[in-house]
């Protein structure tokens, strides 16, 4: 009885007088972190590109880019040399290189230096083999390290002389699974940070001019991602197919060299690749010859065209329209 006499008394009311706090639309503030996975690592030990889904497949739901991947992948089978594979101890590396450029006058438009084991000898080979006679211009060469050996080669990579030879363009990353991976770098002894650095790094650098708007027959871009994590069916080998082919699909080039300047043993085997010559002292298959390689290239020629289907697929940069 006394609610509803105070209720229907208006005098008792008051309207409330307006402040800038009634008139503004406050919205709930969303956490920042509502997946903490650094913080789940610490507690679990579970590595957070453990949670990415689409890791086995990484266009799934993307129809046109699956079709352009197959694509892809047949025309760069269709149109390369036969597997080819030298074996050279380390130390002969170097004089024998320097052979292939002044005897037998090979060039190749791509190199990749490294592969995923840090025992390597990449610094001497960069600073003692001109790698500029060895690469077409243009060309792509592709530096493979630990993070800690990357680190220590962009010192190299700024120098001025570098610098005029060799254009630093991107960076790829490869992250192993896990511990247990044979992929996972090794950890030296005055490494005593919390966090493990476990992911590969490959610095790609361009010599001479490439530009995407009117060289779409030496390059594709935009076709793969520049992280890549490791699958459960990736293969043992010295560097996973996958790393293989985000260099086919970016460079339509076909003569490709790979020079491993590592003891990789047998837990690490290193595998002949078609479309590939690759050194090691370690590698499965011998059976390069410089005279039989340069015929070949003569058979398929140097690059790999396109089709028009391929075109149409492909994932282009924005056509920037200039102002009127």
């Amino acid at each position: 009885m006394i609610e509803d006499e105070l209720y229907n008394n208006k005098d008792n009311f008051s309207e409330p007088k307006p402040t800038m706090y009634n008139q503004i639309d406050f919205k709930p503030v969303r956490s920042p972190f509502s997946n903490n996975y650094s913080s789940n690592y610490v507690h679990t030990s579970v590595v957070p590109h453990k949670f990415v889904s689409n890791v086995e497949n990484p266009v799934e739901g993307y129809p046109k880019l699956q079709k352009l991947f197959k694509l892809k992948e047949q025309q760069i089978a269709k149109i390369s040399s036969k597997a080819y594979g030298y074996r050279v101890d380390i130390e002969k590396m170097i004089p024998t290189l320097n052979d292939w450029i002044n005897k037998e006058a090979l060039v190749f438009d791509v190199i990749m230096l490294g592969c995923l084991t840090d025992n390597q000898f990449i610094y001497p080979l960069l600073t003692q083999l001109p790698l500029d006679k060895l690469i077409s211009k243009p060309g792509f060469l592709f530096i493979w390290g630990s993070a800690r050996k990357i680190q220590e080669l962009a010192n190299l990579l700024n120098n001025e002389k570098w610098e005029k030879k060799f254009r630093r363009s991107e960076e790829l990353v490869f992250v192993p699974i896990d511990k247990n991976s044979p992929f996972f770098p090794g950890i030296e002894q005055e490494d005593t940070t919390l966090i493990e650095r476990m992911q590969w790094h490959c610095w790609m650098c361009i010599t001479g001019t490439v530009r995407r708007s009117t060289d779409g027959h030496l390059i594709h871009c935009n076709i793969d991602t520049d992280m890549t994590i490791e699958t459960q069916d990736t293969k043992n080998n010295a560097v996973p197919d996958h790393l293989y082919r985000v260099v086919e699909n970016f460079s339509s080039s076909t003569r490709r060299l790979h020079i491993i300047p590592a003891r990789t043993g047998s837990n690490i085997p290193v595998r002949t690749r078609p479309g590939w010559v690759i050194m090691s002292p370690d590698i499965l298959l011998n059976n390069f010859n410089a005279t039989t390689y340069k015929h070949d290239i003569e058979q398929i020629g140097t690059n790999i065209p396109t089709t028009e289907e391929i075109e149409n697929l492909r994932p282009k940069s924005p056509i920037t329209r200039n102002a009127e």
